[in-house]
């Protein structure tokens, strides 16, 4: 860069630094092409903020609420935390699912009083353990808790909460400034991260049987990287044989006998290659959307006695918090609209039609059932809605 060029710069750099924040700023074109929309940005660095257990501001036209995620909440971290809350008290807040489990009657984000607050591993056993012996005084949950809510899910945390019912006076902790995210973007950054996708990088690579296939990877602004799967030559004109499959670590990589992911991924593969080719996108929705770390906490819950989908909604969660939004815009760009899904979950049918892919028929995936899955299985079939007809009257029988 020639040192006239650097000159023009730094004044243009610091006038960005000064506005940032500000709704509205990036008028220009060049500006919101480089940056992207204010309340994208202010939702993408409300993410990592959380990833990395920091609080954010959520502002409302009538509220603004200092929220921290009690995932990886450390003693020191909760001290700090009440210090910028000071002189009030922050409070938990959960999900409708997860005060219900507590045994409150809930209709919606639900806030806890915990007093002078317990230890942070108190906080996080207040929010994901089975069974808790505390008693509970609701508190009044305000118009950000939803987003607040929703952020945590979309960060892959528990949906729980620490919350100031005010932010601190001051805008900087420390020397750090406070990130501030609009309620409203939250819920709308689904669809913007599926918009955002990019095809970053493709190639060609030989697969068991010696059958072909190719892996493209697409990327979102997030750094998240979903991978279709083409193999064989399928004909675009006609219905494709897709598989959506969710990232299994247990199932896929190790065996677990746990679930049937594994065993469907390659009865999916095997399907494919024996009928001339198809696509498997595999997405980053570990746990039913949950993420690896909450599938982890539902197993041991699982192991406590409560069933896969008892233990989704103990923690807080919906019992399936997958998006297809992702996948959807997957098969756009690849130019497949009209696709055979090979599931057993009608949900998934549900969601590529509504967005518009032409589903025009439904190929089941049978795994083999043994005692490590039986359960699993017979949740998924009579609590979940899954299509697992052939099998439910053997799963009943023995439960």
């Amino acid at each position: 860069m020639c040192p006239t060029a650097l000159l023009y710069l730094v004044p243009s750099r610091q006038r960005f630094v000064a506005s940032a924040g500000k709704r509205g700023d990036m008028t220009g074109s060049a500006e919101s092409d480089l940056f992207g929309k204010a309340d994208q940005v202010a939702v993408e660095r409300g993410l990592v903020e959380f990833a990395a257990g920091r609080p954010v501001i959520l502002t409302s036209p009538s509220e603004a609420t200092l929220v921290l995620p009690i995932d990886g909440l450390t003693d020191a971290v909760l001290a700090g935390f009440r210090r910028l809350c000071a002189p009030e008290r922050p409070y938990l807040l959960i999900t409708a699912r997860r005060a219900r489990a507590l045994g409150l009657e809930a209709a919606g984000p639900t806030g806890l009083a915990v007093g002078e607050l317990p230890s942070a591993a108190a906080l996080l056993s207040l929010a994901a353990d089975q069974i808790s012996s505390r008693h509970f005084q609701p508190v009044a949950a305000g118009e950000t808790a939803g987003a607040a809510i929703a952020l945590a899910k979309l960060a892959q945390l528990l949906p729980a909460l620490l919350v100031g019912p005010k932010p601190p006076n001051r805008a900087r902790a420390g020397d750090v400034a406070v990130v501030r995210v609009p309620a409203h973007a939250v819920p709308l950054f689904r669809r913007a991260a599926a918009d955002s996708l990019v095809i970053t990088a493709q190639t060609s690579v030989p697969l068991n049987s010696d059958f072909g296939a190719r892996f493209v990877v697409f990327r979102d602004r997030l750094g998240g990287s979903p991978v279709a799967v083409i193999v064989g030559s399928p004909d675009f004109s006609q219905p494709v044989a897709v598989r959506l499959h969710s990232a299994c670590l247990t199932g896929d990589v190790f065996g677990s006998r746990r679930c049937d992911c594994g065993d469907q991924l390659r009865m999916a593969l095997k399907q494919l290659q024996q009928h001339g080719g198809g696509i498997i996108l595999y997405l980053e929705q570990e746990g039913r959307g949950l993420g690896l770390a909450n599938k982890i906490r539902a197993y041991a819950l699982q192991e406590a006695g409560l069933d896969t989908v008892d233990a989704n909604t103990v923690l807080g969660f919906e019992d399936d918090e997958r998006d297809y939004g992702i996948a959807v815009r997957m098969l756009q760009m690849l130019g497949c609209t009209r696709v055979r899904l090979l599931t057993n979950n009608p949900a998934k049918l549900a969601g590529l039609s509504a967005a518009g892919i032409d589903v025009s028929g439904r190929v089941p995936l049978q795994g083999p059932v043994h005692p490590d899955n039986r359960r699993y299985l017979a949740a998924k079939a009579m609590r979940a809605g899954h299509q697992l007809d052939h099998l439910l009257g053997t799963l009943s029988d023995k439960e």
